[in-house]
């Protein structure tokens, strides 16, 4: 299911989106906050320039508003629902759940939006 070549692998893994051979960010751990949202200039496997125009990432927010949607949602039915939690209690679950998944959603807007624009190539090499 997660193997390379498939745009799943890039995303949750981070790596390139057209070669996936190496990572777009200069520190792997999304939990060292000082860092997350730096990135190499460019793919030293392929040359893939990440900044594809000025401003790229900032179409991420889009991505990340949904993604928050998604586990505010899910933290919700979860609580209220499945657990019976009052509704203050649903409340503090949403919030707290939004607090831990950041930095995760953080790298997984921005690993999903390059997905949607570049595609994997096998065969591209760095020349």
């Amino acid at each position: 299911m997660l193997k390379k070549g498939s745009k799943l692998y890039s995303i949750l893994t981070g790596t390139c989106p057209k070669c996936q051979n190496e990572s777009m960010y200069l520190d792997k751990n999304p939990l060292h906050l000082n860092k997350i949202l730096k990135m190499h200039e460019n793919c030293s496997h392929c040359g893939l320039h990440y900044q594809i125009e000025p401003s790229f990432f900032y179409g991420a927010m889009y991505v990340s508003y949904g993604l928050n949607v998604g586990i505010g949602i899910a933290a919700f039915i979860i609580s209220f629902l499945f657990l019976g939690a009052s509704l203050k209690v649903a409340f503090i679950v949403i919030i707290a759940s939004l607090l831990i998944s950041f930095p995760f959603v953080l790298r997984w807007a921005r690993n999903i939006y390059i997905n949607m624009f570049v595609s994997y190539d096998p065969k591209n090499k760095l020349k």
